[in-house]
């Protein structure tokens, strides 16, 4: 499981509530891990790292039953929004695949096998709604979560399901200098103004205001729980009334 956010954590968090032994792989130990998770430093960039996750997952308990693919959003050193097609490069538009497509396709090809050599298991991979609504901003996250979409449907008969947030109140947008404060400084507000009014308004949020990360973590809770055993191939929008296609 990738944990790149907030979101993250909070899925961590839920699915060891919930009785699951979890392993959580990202590139440092957010200070609010809980005790009982596993943790594996790995940057999901690195083609070798997939591996590395879920051999320290066998060796912990023995199986995979469950994979949730959260690692996503700006790399590394990119800081959301970025406005229009011209701003990134070539090398620009390669790491946001690396990070947001070819992180998950790796971790599922490690432990689709473990998964099927133990009757099988349950993946979720943690989207976007801008995978099925193009923006002007984030071109290339779109592209590559529309990307993951795609293989996701691919491979829906090993059990994989997907989750797409809307705009969600994480860390991407409260930290110093994140998409708050770029939106801010944009319409001449405050951060706390753009989260509680900009944002709703101009997302057309039905429900006035940005998605919680609980929120987001109980909807993977239920897709990988038994109570979910027959839905496959499924794309839970979680986006408070962003998305409207039909």
């Amino acid at each position: 499981m990738g944990l790149p956010l907030a979101l993250g954590l909070a899925i961590v968090r839920t699915l060891a509530e919930e009785g699951a032994l979890v392993v959580a792989a990202s590139r440092t130990r957010a200070e609010k891990c809980p005790d009982n998770v596993v943790h594996v430093s790995a940057d999901l960039m690195d083609p070798e790292a997939p591996a590395r996750v879920v051999a320290r997952a066998v060796e912990a308990f023995d199986r995979v039953d469950i994979l949730v693919n959260n690692a996503g959003g700006p790399p590394p050193g990119v800081e959301f929004p970025r406005r229009g097609f011209m701003t990134c490069d070539d090398a620009d538009w390669r790491t946001m695949f690396e990070f947001n497509l070819f992180s998950a396709v790796r971790m599922m090809r490690a432990a689709m096998p473990v998964m099927v050599a133990r009757g099988g298991g349950s993946i979720v991979n943690v989207s976007t709604v801008q995978a099925k609504q193009p923006r002007t901003m984030n071109v290339d996250y779109g592209a590559a979560k529309a990307a993951m979409n795609n293989v996701t449907k691919a491979v829906s008969e090993e059990y994989a399901n997907t989750v797409s947030p809307g705009p969600t109140l994480s860390d991407v947008w409260t930290r110093p200098g994140g998409a708050a404060d770029v939106f801010g400084a944009t319409y001449g507000t405050s951060k706390e103004d753009v989260i509680a009014r900009i944002v709703p308004e101009t997302q057309g949020l039905a429900i006035g205001r940005m998605a919680h990360v609980q929120e987001i973590a109980d909807a993977v809770a239920l897709l990988v729980s038994p109570r979910s055993g027959s839905t496959t191939s499924a794309d839970f929008a979680i986006n408070g009334g962003f998305l409207k296609q039909l």
